[in-house]
This record gives structure tokens, sequence and C-alpha cells, in this order.
């Protein structure tokens, strides 16, 4: 039997962080040819090998050495069949726009369109049913004859993806939760290459402030969190009367892997015990997994039990960096439960998180 053929896939904002980090992952990809790479017009025509500045700890692929680089219009990534996103939100608006209306399919990291109502915002391991408005939208279209439309399905957060892994699994078990706090220590590799946080900054010491962040979590958790509508076009959003969410955000000097010290509250009473929670964290498998897709861990979430875990460097590379560890699970004085989780932000919060969001496009035939 033959292979499969493979989905031509581009690459916009490709010389960046999140870029470089989709071009690794994309390397040898069973469901995915690395066909289009594109940036700025400072460096289209020229080879990726000679345009990037590579930062990654693995070595640049082969396969993507001698791309020409392109600027990033839809006459340049037209005959991809899925675009992955890592502009700057700067910059990406009018571009992904351009991609979409186009007939695109688009994947973005980007915070552009996160707050539209009819765009999915996915943490590929806790909520690919919102994908469903999508696959709504391409069965009406082929229903009566017409093209596949175009769409834009947007990535969280990176730390939003360390908060909603865990929360996820306990409302399906346990029902709605009513409080959430979260303190993040995040990496410095979430704020990108240049300008990014200086080191000089970060060493010996942290910064107790990341830009736009703490909202970003605090309402990106409710939509994340929220079930398909009924017309099946949009979702059903939580408000602070259905969940209130409260993050600080601190950098730290890590290289990799947001940590994240959550507690929460339960509706229902009498709450879960610790070890409930733990065993229903344990028993989560989440629908990518099901599905079959590739790069999806058995585990989504890894519970530990030792008092000093999870850390960054000892654990974020769980499940490739797809799976969530969560430790410290214990009784919260305030709340009900409090615990530690950690994501990373590279794979699962960011170009990671669309690679598998890829494969589930690929696996429910909507590219």
């Amino acid at each position: 039997m033959s292979a499969p053929i493979k989905k031509k896939a581009g690459v916009l904002g490709a010389t960046g962080s999140v870029g470089q980090r989709f071009i690794l992952l994309l390397a040898n990809h069973p469901d995915f040819e690395l066909f289009r790479l594109g940036a700025s017009s400072r460096s289209a025509g020229k080879k990726y090998k000679d345009a990037v500045t590579w930062k990654q700890t693995d070595l640049l692929p082969e396969n993507a050495e001698d791309i020409i680089i392109t600027e990033c219009t839809y006459e340049a990534f037209k005959e991809c069949d899925i675009v992955f996103s890592g502009l700057d939100s700067d910059v990406a608006g009018d571009i992904e726009k351009e991609l979409f209306t186009n007939g695109l399919a688009v994947v973005s990291n980007a915070k552009n369109y996160r707050r539209e109502a009819d765009v999915p915002l996915v943490v590929p391991i806790v909520n690919t049913d919102h994908i469903d408005i999508v696959e709504n939208r391409v069965k009406a279209a082929v229903a009566k004859g017409e093209k596949k439309p175009g769409y834009i399905i947007c990535i969280s957060n990176c730390s939003t993806a360390g908060l909603v892994a865990p929360l996820k699994p306990l409302v399906e078990k346990f029902g709605p939760i009513e409080y959430v706090t979260a303190a993040t220590l995040q990496a410095i590799s979430g704020a990108g290459f240049s300008p990014g946080t200086p080191g000089i900054d970060v060493l010996d010491n942290i910064i107790p402030y990341i830009s736009g962040e703490e909202e970003k979590i605090e309402w990106e958790t409710k939509k994340i969190l929220a079930n398909v509508n009924k017309l099946g076009d949009g979702f059903d959003l939580l408000t602070e009367n259905d969940i209130k969410v409260s993050a600080q955000c601190t950098r730290v000097p890590v290289s990799d892997g947001h940590t994240e010290c959550i507690s929460l509250k339960f509706k229902n009473r009498p709450a879960p015990s610790v070890e409930q929670v733990k065993q229903a964290l344990r028993d989560y498998v989440c629908d990518a997994y099901k599905t079959g897709c590739h790069s999806a861990p058995k585990n989504s979430i890894v519970v530990l039990e030792e008092d000093d875990r999870p850390q960054p460097r000892l654990d974020r590379n769980r499940g490739n960096g797809y799976s969530v560890t969560v430790g410290r699970i214990r009784e919260d004085p305030i709340f009900d439960i409090k615990m530690v989780s950690l994501s990373h932000n590279t794979v699962i919060g960011a170009a990671g998180a669309g690679i598998l969001i890829g494969e589930y496009l690929v696996a429910k035939n909507l590219l």
C-alpha cells in the first residue's frame, strides 16, 4: 500500500522563535511536507539557511535549508494545504486574514483573532471539540457543492495552556470550578528572541510583570472551557458568574517550561478529595490521542508524587513536550485544591500545539 500524500505546509514568520519551532516539528512529519517559508522583505529571496539565525537546540533540518523565503502573501502560499503562523501580532492580522479569506487553513500563534466569536481558541489536549464549528462550516459548504472555505484556528497563550490542561478533566469529572488563582513562573523563551527579555535583566532575578499576560489567562480560560453552542457555530462563553480567574505572572531565569501554582474551588459540594483529583487527572485521555494524531501524548496529564516536582529542567519534555505535568496536589485551606503545573511553553504552549491542531484537521478531513 502506498503511503498517504502529505499535506503541503507553509510557515509564516519562519525566521522567528515560533517559526523555527514549527520548522523543527515539521521535519520528517508523517502528515506534512514543509513546502513554503515566509518572512519579512529583508529575508525574502534568500535561502532559509542564509537568512535565519538558528537558535534551537536541535540542528536546522536539512529539508528546510535551501527553501527560498518568500514574503507572507496569499499569492506565495496559495498552493499550501495549511499555513502555520508564527508572526508577531503587530503584523499578523492583515496577513492571516488575506490567507484565510482566500480559502486557506491557517493555524496561528498570534493573538489577533483569539477573541473572535467564530474562531476556535484551542489547546489540543483540552478542547479539540471547539474545532467542530469549523467542521460544521466546511460540511455545510461541501453539501452545497461549494469549495471548502478557509478558516483560522488560534493557539492559546502559552501560559494559559498549562492552566486549562489540568482544569479540563476536573470540570468533566466533578463539575464547574468557581474560583481559580494562578501564579506563574514563566521561561524566558516565552518572550521570543528579539527584543525578548535581556539576559542581564533576568539573571539572578525575577521580573514580576509580563505585559498583557495576566489578562490573557483570565479571559482565555473562560473561552477554552466553554461549550460549543447548540447551533454549532460558536461558543457558550463562560462569564464571571460561571468562573472567576485571577492570574499573577512572573518571568524567571529558566530557558523553557512554564510553571504555575494553581488553587481552585469547585462549585459542587462536597468537593472531591485529593486522591479523587489525582485519579481524574491520571485517567484523562485527550480526544487528539483517541483520534490517532501522531503527536498526541498517551498521558495528557502526568501526575507526580515527589514533593519537589515538577521542575522545568526535569519534566518539560514529558510526552515530547506535549504532556502537562502536575504535582504537589494537596488541600487548599482557603479554596479546595492546590497544585503545581508545568508545561513546555514552546511545544504544547505554542508551535507544538499548532502542529497537533494540524494533525487533528488531517484526521477530520478538514484540509
